[in-house]
C-alpha cells in the first residue's frame, strides 16, 4: 500500500464522472464485463478508467522494473466497499494492488498485469481515540501526522514517524512495517499495532489481536500481517498503542570531520547506556545536498553530522552525558538545546532527496548490527571508490539502519558502456557485504518488487517455501498484490 495521491492528480485527469464513463481500448470482453460488474456496485466517482488516472496510480516511488497500467483505479470508502470489490475480483480472478498514499520506495504498490489498483486513501477517519486506554482505532487512509496531531491534544503521540509521515498513511505504514527517526527508542510500526481488521482474499472480514497492551492467546496473526505488503489481506482498520508525548526534548548536533568517527560516536553513546529517542547520521554528500537545497552552511562545520534527541523527564541529564561523550570523541557539539539543532532534525526528515531513484541513481535500506556500523561505512566508502561512483549515506544510526545511495551523472551508454554496470555492481556488493556482517536487505522499506532479486541471499529456500505456503493459505488464487514481498 503505498505514488501519487488523489489530490495531486486532479489537475491531470478529466472530470471524475466523465472518467467513469470512459471505456479503455484494448480490454477483452471478459475484462469489460468485469469492469461493468465492478462499477455497478460502486457510486459515481469511485472508479476511473481514464489513462491519466491509471498512469498516476500505477506506481509508487520505487524503481520501476516492468511498467503496467491497471484495468481501473477504485476508491473504497468503507469496509463493505472493500469486501465487495475483493469478492468481485475473486470471482473474476483479477489481481488487486492495494495502496495508500504511494510513498513506498520498493515498488510494493506498482501495478501488475491485469490488476486493479484499490486506493484506501478515502478511508481516512479516526474512529476512536481513548486517552485513558492510550489507544486509537483508525481507518487505513489516516495520515500519520494527522493521527499524531489528534493524539497530541491528549498529551499522547503515535510513535512511528517515517520520513514521509506528513504524507504516508497508517495502512501503508502497516503494510511495510515502517520505521522512522524515533524507532531507536520506540520501535517500528509492529511495536505499536495491537489489532487489525483485515479483508481476506475471499472478501471475508477478519479481526486479529486485542485492545490490551498484553495478549498471547494463539499465534500472533497481527504481527504476521504487519509488514506483509498487502499480500495476505487488505487492512481496513488498525488499533494502535499511543505513547506519552514528551514534555521535554533536547536536541544535540555533533559535527565530525569524517563519517567513520561519527559512526563510532553512535557506539560511544550506547556504551554510556543512554537511550536517545533519535540518532541520525548524515554524511558529507548529504550535507552538500542539504546546503544546496536550503542555503545552509553545514559543510563548513564538518564532513559528517550526528543528530541526537533525548526526551522525557530525564532528557536534560541524558543530553549532558551525550554531549560529553561525543566531545571526548572529537566532535564539535552544540552546548545547549537549540532551535538550529531542532531545525536540523527537520532537514533530516527531508533528506531522502528530491530525486527519484532511476537507472543512474540507486538507493537502499540496509541494516547491520550496530557493532558493525563503522565497518560497514568503511566498506561503502571503499566500494564507491572502487566502482568509481558517488555515494551519500543517511542512517537511523540508533538501530543500524542505513540508506546508502550510489549515483553518477547521466552518461551516454554509447560512450561509457560500463557506467550502469558499475553502478549496479556497487549496489549489489553493498547488499552482499551487509548480509555478510549479519545484516538484512531491508530495515523498513519492505521487499516490494524491487528487492526480490536479493531475498534469496538472505533467506534460505526452506524459509521462503514456508512463506509461500502461508501466502497460499491466505490467498489461494494469488490475487493479492502478486509478485511482491516473497
Amino acid at each position: 500500500m503505498a505514488g501519487t495521491t488523489e489530490e495531486s492528480i486532479k489537475g491531470r485527469t478529466v472530470g471524475r464522472q466523465e472518467a467513469d464513463q470512459q471505456t479503455v481500448a484494448g480490454h477483452s470482453d471478459t475484462q469489460r464485463a468485469f469492469l461493468a460488474s465492478l462499477a455497478a456496485g460502486l457510486r459515481p466517482g469511485q472508479i476511473a478508467e481514464d489513462e491519466a488516472t491509471r498512469t498516476a496510480y500505477s506506481v509508487d516511488q520505487g524503481p520501476l522494473l516492468e511498467p503496467h497500467l491497471p484495468l481501473a483505479v477504485v476508491w473504497a470508502e468503507s469496509v463493505e466497499d472493500v469486501q465487495n470489490i475483493v469478492r468481485s475480483c475473486a470471482a473474476h480472478q483479477v489481481p488487486i494492488v492495494a495502496r495508500g498514499a504511494g510513498t513506498g520506495v520498493s515498488g510494493g504498490a506498482h501495478a501488475t498485469q491485469g490488476c486493479i489498483v484499490l486506493s484506501l486513501e478515502r478511508m481516512n477517519r479516526i474512529l476512536d481515540l481513548n486517552p485513558d486506554d492510550e489507544t486509537a482505532v483508525v481507518e487505513p487512509g489516516v495520515i500519520n501526522a494527522e493521527l499524531n496531531a489528534a493524539a497530541a491534544e491528549h498529551g499522547l503521540m503515535y510513535a512511528p514517524d517515517p520520513a514521509s509521515y506528513k504524507m504516508s498513511t497508517i495502512g501503508g505504514n502497516v503494510a511495510t512495517n515502517a520505521g522512522g527517526l524515533r524507532c531507536a527508542k520506540y520501535g517500528v510500526t509492529r511495536d505499536s499495532v495491537l489489532a487489525l481488521d483485515v479483508v481476506l482474499a475471499d472478501g471475508s472480514l477478519l479481526h486479529t489481536g486485542h485492545q490490551t497492551f498484553k495478549g498471547v492467546a494463539g499465534y500472533d496473526l497481527t504481527a504476521l500481517l504487519v509488514g506483509s505488503e498487502g499480500t495476505l489481506g487488505i487492512v481496513v482498520g488498525v488499533t494502535v498503542r499511543l505513547k506519552y508525548l514528551p514534555r521535554e526534548v533536547h536536541t544535540i548536533a555533533a559535527f565530525y570531520q569524517d563519517f567513520r568517527s561519527a559512526a563510532a560516536g553512535v557506539l560511544a553513546v550506547g556504551k554510556a547506556r543512554v537511550q536517545p529517542a533519535i540518532m541520525e547520521l548524515l554524511d558529507n554528500g548529504t550535507l552538500t545536498q542539504l546546503d544546496e537545497m536550503n542555503g545552509s552552511d553545514l559543510q563548513t562545520r564538518g564532513k559528517s553530522l550526528l543528530l541526537i534527541q533525548t526526551d522525557g523527564f530525564g532528557a536534560a541529564a541524558e543530553a549532558d552525558v551525550v554531549r560529553q561523550v561525543l566531545a571526548e570523541g572529537g566532535a564539535t557539539v552544540t552546548t545547549e538545546a537549540s532551535e538550529e539543532a531542532e531545525m536540523l532534525v527537520e532537514l533530516r526528515r527531508n533528506s531522502r532527496g528530491v530525486e527519484m531513484d532511476d537507472e543512474f541513481r540507486v538507493g537502499e535500506d540496509i541494516a547491520v548490527p550496530r557493532s558493525r556500523l563503522v565497518d560497514f561505512v568503511a566498506e561503502l566508502e571503499a566500494m564507491a571508490d572502487r566502482f568509481q561512483v558517488r555515494l551519500k549515506v543517511v542512517a537511523h544510526a540508533g538501530d543500524g539502519n542505513l540508506h546508502p545511495t550510489f549515483w553518477m551523472d547521466r552518461v551516454d551508454p554509447a560512450t561509457d558502456a560500463d557506467a550502469l554496470v558499475r553502478l549496479n555492481a556497487a549496489l549489489d556488493e553493498s547488499i552482499r557485504v551487509g548480509l555478510d556482517m549479519g545484516g538484512t536487505i531491508t530495515g523498513e522499506h519492505g521487499v516490494g518488487q524491487y528487492k526480490l532479486r536479493w531475498l534469496g541471499l538472505e533467506q534460505p529456500e526452506p524459509v521462503r517455501e514456508l512463506q509461500r505456503r502461508i501466502k497460499e493459505l491466505f490467498d489461494p488464487a494469488g490475487i493479492l498484490n502478486p509478485g511482491k514481498a516473497i
